[in-house]
């Protein structure tokens, strides 16, 4: 398998390449509107066609780049099946496997964050047909969890968040790596680390918000000292969804 990370500043964002070498099927996760000839740079010098590419969600702190991308590339677009949008994509559901090569790719519906997230495990058929890792998104994170008030309710979204975390990825082998959509100084955590990966072995040990064993006291904890929301989120999300073509700060 190749991976490839990028860890992004303005804002604070982090987004994938990976796939298999081999038969050099890539995908791009969560990718950033102003980095799009980057990738396709990179498929080229890493020799990887890309194939997919997928949001695990909606963003409201900056503007994807995934349907610029895929429009280039002439790769598919994925997102959960549950969006309303005004623009053409590939939906994915739970359980939904995505076979790039020998890396194959199940979806996990992960809701909580936003009602769409999805999170992404990945195995590497030539190292063994287990999980490998986990694109999270801004469902787990190092340090903390997303935020539930961007696109929810912050109750209710806090509620399908500890049920996302625990029915879906705490359930993992505590070696599966865990790969999130962003780090510290982000706007869509709180306690996050600067360490741009975990474990979820790890994550169970020290992770502020999974010391919380009940859903109540999660729910109650997302509702405290929630950080200021990015600025436009509203209108950032909107333009992410299609229903905008006012492009945010513009």
């Amino acid at each position: 398998m190749i991976f490839r990370q990028y860890l992004h500043r303005d804002p604070i964002a982090i987004s994938y390449f990976f796939g298999c070498g081999g038969q050099s099927q890539g995908v791009v996760v969560d990718p950033m509107e102003d980095q799009v000839d980057f990738y396709i740079q990179e498929s080229k010098r890493l020799q990887m066609d890309i194939r997919y590419v997928i949001d695990t969600h909606l963003h409201a702190d900056h503007i994807s780049g995934a349907r610029e991308l895929a429009k280039k590339t002439g790769a598919a677009y994925l997102l959960h099946r549950s969006v309303e949008v005004d623009f053409t994509y590939t939906p994915v559901d739970d359980g939904d496997k995505i076979v790039l090569g020998n890396t194959v790719l199940t979806i996990l519906h992960t809701p909580g964050h936003t009602p769409e997230h999805i999170s992404i495990v990945v195995a590497d058929l030539t190292r063994g047909e287990g999980p490998w890792f986990v694109a999270t998104g801004h469902t787990l994170m190092i340090g903390d969890v997303g935020r539930t008030e961007l696109a929810n309710d912050v109750r209710q979204g806090a509620a399908q968040l500890y049920r996302s975390l625990h029915d879906k990825l705490l359930v993992l082998p505590d070696h599966v790596e865990i790969y999130p959509g962003a780090y510290s100084g982000s706007l869509c955590g709180r306690s996050l680390s600067g360490k741009p990966a975990s474990t979820i072995g790890y994550e169970k040990l020290y992770n502020q918000a999974l010391q919380l064993k009940t859903e109540n006291a999660f729910v109650d904890h997302m509702t405290l000292e929630i950080p200021e929301p990015p600025a436009g989120f509203q209108q950032i999300r909107a333009y992410n969804m299609g229903h905008s073509d006012i492009r945010p700060g513009n």
